[in-house]
Formats: structure tokens, sequence, C-alpha cells
């Protein structure tokens, strides 16, 4: 899919899937409608069996580089996309979530300023597709490795950060291992910005929802490590306040 032009930068898109047929079409025809052309598309499949695959060959021609093997979770499928990547910039846009409209990757790359992390806001869809709100995190004015003590504010799909400052995911973290990895490229980075608009919609339900207890025993041991014991406890009281807060004016909480 690529057509890269020596004056505007490479956006890999890593794409990953198991035995997905039901929504990866979505994710890759989100990708291939894309006006901007600058693009390399990797798609780390995980040996599925459902017909995933068969929908994957009909978009071959968009696709850059295709792996279809066994993996180890879904941390090790994401490091063999990221091993892959050739371009300026990494986005992670797994099966069932897609880019907001045909003009997103232009407008990241324009209001993007040529930061080392560029990001936006994102709308939760559910099975049906449908637009069923906003995050609970609003992406902050600012962003910085401190930003997520009181929660991932931005989502994993709508963060684009520059491949030169990225290192592998943490295998170790079976769930969360996105915010570690995020905050870790964050500590690199020099500048950051926000977009002021919305570039992904992410589908509801994730694995990280299904099994959430585990998935928030690895975000406070993610967060201690980063931010400090002591810190950290202070930091979750704030959230839980905030979550309390949150769920009387809206009834039930949000990603």
């Amino acid at each position: 899919m690529s057509d890269q032009s020596p004056s505007l930068p490479t956006i890999s898109i890593i794409t990953i899937v198991y035995n997905n047929v039901r929504d990866i079409a979505y994710t890759l025809a989100s990708v291939a409608g894309q006006s901007y052309r600058e693009v390399e598309y990797i798609v780390i499949d995980g040996a599925s069996s459902d017909g995933t695959l068969d929908v994957i060959h009909q978009y071959a021609q968009h696709i850059d580089i295709l792996v279809s093997e066994k993996d180890k979770g879904i941390y090790d499928a994401m490091n063999k996309g990221l091993a892959r990547a050739t371009g300026d910039y990494v986005l992670f846009l797994n099966s069932g979530d897609t880019l907001c409209d045909a003009e997103t990757l232009r407008t990241v790359v324009e209001r993007g300023n040529g930061a080392d992390i560029i990001y936006g806001e994102t709308k939760l869809v559910d099975e049906d597709r449908r637009i069923i709100g906003d995050r609970r995190h609003k992406a902050p004015e600012k962003f910085d490795w401190r930003s997520f003590r009181y929660g991932m504010s931005i989502c994993h799909q709508a963060i684009y950060v520059r491949r030169s400052i990225t290192s592998p995911y943490d295998t170790s973290y079976q769930l969360s291992s996105d915010i570690d990895w995020v905050i870790r490229a964050a500590k690199k980075a020099k500048t950051t910005q926000n977009v002021h608009t919305v570039v992904a919609k992410y589908l509801v339900g994730g694995m990280s929802q299904q099994r959430h207890r585990q998935s928030l025993k690895e975000r406070y041991e993610i967060f201690k490590k980063h931010y400090g014991a002591l810190t950290n406890i202070f930091n979750h009281l704030i959230i839980g306040v905030r979550l309390v807060f949150y769920r009387l004016q809206h009834g039930k909480s949000r990603e």
C-alpha cells in the first residue's frame, strides 16, 4: 500500500488478529480507505481458523506485510509487528478498531507538527458499529510520561509514536503492557502534540474488559513501577474519587 514520499512521514499501522472474522473487515477497510498514502500496513494473524484469513486476503493489495502463525499472546504478536515496521511512526489498530474516517491519517500528519508522539480522541462503538459515546478519560491538552498517573488518558488506538523511541512490549504483562509501552516511549519523547479531533473508533468489550480484575492489577503494578509506590497509592485514591463522581453523572463506567 505504501507510496512513500521523502517529504511526508510513513506511518506503520499494525493490526493483530486471531479468529475475528466478524470484525476484521472493518479494520482493514478503514486503513485501505485512507486518503493519506504513505502507509506501511502490517497484519499479524495468530493462525486463525474461522475464515479471518479469507477476509484478510481480500485486502491483500493494501497490506505490505502479512504474518500468520501461532503466537504467545497479544503482546508477542504486537512485538512481531513492531519488529517488522520501518515507518517513521507506528500505530496499533487491532481487529475491530478503526480509524475515524478517510482523512484521519492526513489530519494526524498535518496537525502533528512532527512531534515524537501525536494523539487524539476516541469514540466507543458497539458490536453493531454504533457510536455509544466517548471514553471516560479525555485526552490531555499536554501529554508526557506522567500523564497516565490518574489513568490511561489516551486510547492505544489513538496514539502515534515515532518508531525510533519505541521498544518491545513487556510480555510479562498479559493485558496492560500497552500502558507500560506508552509510558516508556513518552519518557524518551521530546515533543508531543494533541491534534484536537477524534482519530479512532474503539470496539468495546476487549480482553482487558473481560478480565478486568487482572487488568487492574497489572495497571497498578505498572503505575507503581513508573511513579513510585506511595505516589501510586495517592493517585489511585484520586482515581477512585473521580470514578465515583463519573458513575454518579453517567450511570456507568467507560474505558
